[in-house]
């Protein structure tokens, strides 16, 4: 329409448009109808409503108006104003239909932009209030993370991490990426990671834990009341590990993930090739264990492919790797700021195509000074000897505050053993945040606390334990089981 604009006035998101008054003609805004004006002759009361933009109108020389509501979904969102000043005929109803049509399209696609920044707004919500990981001290490892969303339009991704305290003054670390983008993705990952959470306090081994991972994903598709909806998360990745500061060892457990990468002391590093097991969900399939021995003060990199991938999204994974390599090639002695160097070098500040994820953590090492460890027989005369050890090696560390919960914990715990389990039997003490007391046997039975009746002369070893120590459980290994207790914190 030659001879027509629309002046416009930039409004902060929530901001007030301020009037004086309500306009003495009906009006878009109010009304969700559009008001055409041929001629401001005889329309001086709604002139003179805006003084202002009246004097501004007559200026540039402006004889016709039209006024068209931005309506999307019975939601009034605006107006927009037309003037004519160039041309001398007016305004007609035909022009007022076309402007319609174009505000008609404008106020959809307004509407979907602010629909769009809601949605994604509560699911960058939801996702940094699932990935919060508050991280206790731990013996086994300093660890740091970051979490970048995406910068392209397309919605939040689905990855999630965890660093989970495990017994033995093991940690876990895990890794994982849910397939498609939204608050459905999000809510999926945090159900996945909720369940990691579940499934590692039981001591699962990786292979195990992702067995059953599998499981639960497989039954929630299957429960789904749309098939194929988003909140299956059938198609999902995951890697898994497990760091023991005692023996050095960690082990892997991979479901179609990125392998880790490990940065040595010395700088020399190394990808490891893991066997992939299938994406989470598919079912049938088994998932393989990997360990590998790493020295004291390794870093070990686990990541998402958002990481690899830049910011086209289409990356090529292996070149992405070698960026990866050259970031880590010289680590900062804090992890945060190592993280930081890292996401930096990979990933433009407003984010990459994809969500990315990066957790980082530097082995330590229980040494012998820290680790007690007896082989005893299957002997009831064995269990004031025990005592004795117990409360000779908390003396040594200088920790006799301990020696009466210590020595009631390990009488219990031998006790079990000699009564319902097989030789042989050992004793472990760990010196690490907390006192841990370990009895191992080759039996995988595993002990239930009960209530005992006053009549009962049994049943009240456990209950005690449960009592007396912050934490207890039973972990399983290919030799039979552990049965553990952490006394208190140290």
């Amino acid at each position: 329409m030659t001879g027509t604009t629309s002046r416009s006035r930039r409004i902060p998101i929530h901001g007030r448009i301020r009037t004086r008054g309500p306009p003495p003609r009906p009006y878009a805004l109010a009304t969700g109808e559009a008001v055409l004006l041929p001629t401001l002759e005889g329309s001086e009361d709604w002139v003179a409503h805006d003084r202002h933009r009246a004097g501004k109108m007559a200026t540039a020389g402006v004889h016709s108006v039209m006024v068209v509501p931005l309506r999307a979904r019975d939601v009034t969102l605006g107006v927009a104003h037309f003037y004519r000043w160039q041309r001398p005929d007016p305004f007609d109803a035909d022009d007022l239909t076309v402007a319609g049509e174009v505000v008609a399209r404008a106020a959809v696609c307004v509407d979907n932009a602010r629909r769009y920044t809601r949605e994604r707004d509560a699911a960058l919500t939801l996702q940094r209030r699932l990935l919060q990981v508050t991280t206790p001290q731990l013996s086994a490892a300093t660890t740091a993370h970051r979490y970048r969303p995406s910068g392209s339009r397309t919605g939040v991704a689905g990855d999630w991490f965890d660093i989970i305290p495990l017994s033995g003054a093991r940690v876990g670390l895990i890794v994982g990426d849910v397939p498609g983008r939204g608050i459905h993705a999000v809510a999926e990952a945090g159900r996945l990671r909720t369940a990691v959470r579940a499934l590692a306090q039981q001591d699962l081994s990786p292979d195990e834990l992702l067995i059953q991972l599998d499981g639960i994903v497989s039954q929630a598709a299957d429960a789904e009341d749309t098939p194929g909806s988003p909140t299956a998360g059938i198609g999902g990745s995951c890697l898994y590990a497990v760091y023991d500061p005692v023996s050095h060892r960690c082990t892997f457990a991979c479901a179609a993930h990125s392998p880790p990468l490990i940065t040595e002391p010395s700088g020399r590093e190394r990808l490891l090739d893991l066997p992939s097991g299938p994406p989470l969900g598919l079912g049938g399939m088994p998932f393989q264990t990997t360990d590998v021995e790493l020295t004291e003060g390794s870093i070990l990199a686990l990541y998402t492919d958002g990481l690899l991938r830049g910011t086209s999204g289409r990356g090529d994974l292996d070149a992405g790797l070698d960026r990866l390599r050259r970031a880590l090639a010289r680590p900062d002695s804090d992890l945060s700021h190592t993280c930081d160097t890292v996401l930096d070098t990979m990933l433009p500040a407003g984010g990459g195509a994809d969500d990315a994820v990066l957790l980082l953590a530097r082995t330590h090492a229980l040494g012998p000074d820290r680790v007690a460890t007896w082989d005893l027989p299957l002997d009831p005369a064995i269990v004031g000897q025990a005592r004795s050890l117990t409360t000779g090696q908390l003396t040594a560390w200088e920790l006799d505050e301990l020696a009466f919960t210590a020595e009631l914990v390990v009488s219990e715990l031998v006790t079990n053993a000699i009564r319902y389990a097989r030789a042989p039997m050992q004793l472990r003490l760990i010196r690490s945040t907390s006192l841990i007391c370990e009895v191992s046997d080759a039996s995988s039975t595993s002990p239930h606390m009960r209530q005992a009746a006053d009549t009962d002369e049994n049943g009240r070893g456990l209950f005690m334990i449960a009592q007396m120590a912050e934490r207890w459980g039973t972990r399983y290994t290919h030799a039979g089981k552990t049965i553990w207790a952490e006394c208190a914190a140290l």
